[in-house]
């Protein structure tokens, strides 16, 4: 399960943050994570509870957005969002493209603190 290796880089980012903003506790962590970046929701929520213990993120929640794939369609000159993961081709002409524009991203987009 590679979710725990990532909740503990997710923790170690945070904790830093928190650390150099002299905050004493951090309630709620927000993450971007992409379709394509091979991470399991579930799991992810579960290493972070895991990762976050004995840190000022423990008891924190992790807020995951989910990430739709993009690809870039040259013959329509426009980014396209694509219904899955399985078929890379622009939804409104059908054209093949290689040219992932978003849905492989996983970052930390903020994080709230308690007061």
């Amino acid at each position: 399960m590679h979710e725990l290796g990532l909740a503990h880089g997710i923790v170690e980012l945070v904790q830093t943050a928190a650390e150099a903003e002299g905050v004493a506790k951090v309630a709620v962590v927000h993450v971007q994570v992409g379709r394509l970046a091979g991470v399991e929701a579930g799991a992810l929520l579960f290493s972070f509870e895991i990762a976050a213990e004995g840190t000022r993120v423990a008891g924190a929640r992790l807020h995951i957005t989910d990430v739709p794939v993009a690809i870039w369609c040259a013959a329509c000159n426009a980014e396209r969002e694509l219904a899955g993961v399985n078929r890379f081709r622009c939804p409104v002409c059908e054209t093949p493209s290689g040219d992932i524009r978003r849905g492989k991203e996983l970052e930390v987009t903020s994080i709230e603190v308690e007061q």
